[in-house]
């Protein structure tokens, strides 16, 4: 299986490795800093260079434990040393748009105790939607009010990865109407932002929530009775040395 090392440092931008099997324009490494996409949040791209080749990484995804990269161009033989280099500017994007989107989910739960029924993100701007029964401009600033508050806390973020039983002692670890995780994972990743969220969670994220940046609410909208949507968006003006 693909040692996932995305899962323990979100800022691995190159890493090396040995390609394990190839399967057309497709293959697996033995250890990979490509996030295969989950949980709303989009696959990393980048590179892959080898003795004699480079390729461009056009999709990467998990398939039975194994993380999938599939290339545009040549292909490094089974067996090849490789060097993986991230397109560090997107990923770090959305790992800020993945933390602002914790922080708001952190603040909803916390202040309505609404559950999320959906997201989805793509660098610096994100949607989530919640169990509101209503909602309406003022309910909005005040939600965007709240999350920026907290993010210029500068909460740190910290991920842990927790047998399943210890995992699911956290009271509210699931924060979705539906548990996506199946019975067959044994380990659960947690990401916590200190002091306002913690929550079972597969993606990247910052390291403390200053880097996240001002979080704007642009827009809202009803998708059914008790399901409404919320679409934010980050300035890019925030970005700092990480990139």
């Amino acid at each position: 299986m693909t040692e996932e090392l995305y899962q323990t440092d979100s800022y691995l931008r190159e890493f090396d490795a040995v390609v394990t099997a190839a399967d057309g324009q497709a293959v697996t490494l033995d250890r990979t800093a490509f996030y295969p996409g989950g949980g709303g949040q989009p696959h990393d791209l980048g590179t892959l260079t080898w003795s004699g080749g480079t390729a461009q990484i056009a999709q990467v995804k998990k398939q039975a434990g194994e993380i999938w990269h599939t290339l545009s161009g040549d292909v490094p033989a089974l067996g090849a040393r490789v060097h993986g280099v991230l397109d560090w500017g997107r990923r770090y994007r959305l790992m800020r748009t993945h933390t602002a989107l914790h922080g708001l989910c952190g603040v909803v739960f916390r202040d309505y105790g609404a559950l999320v029924t959906g997201g989805n993100m793509e660098p610096l701007q994100g949607r989530m939607d919640f169990e509101f029964e209503t909602m309406r401009k003022e309910l909005v600033a005040e939600i965007e009010a709240s999350v920026n508050a907290e993010i210029d806390k500068s909460h740190p973020v910290r991920v842990a990865i927790l047998p399943r039983e210890e995992a699911f002692q956290i009271p509210d670890l699931i924060r979705t109407k539906i548990n996506l995780l199946p019975p067959q994972i044994a380990k659960v990743r947690t990401v916590e932002i200190v002091g306002l969220d913690l929550q079972a969670d597969g993606g990247t994220h910052v390291a403390n929530t200053r880097e996240v940046g001002h979080v704007r609410v642009v827009d809202y909208h009803s998708k059914g009775a008790i399901n409404k949507r919320i679409y934010i968006e980050l300035d890019p003006e925030a970005e700092d040395s990480y990139v």
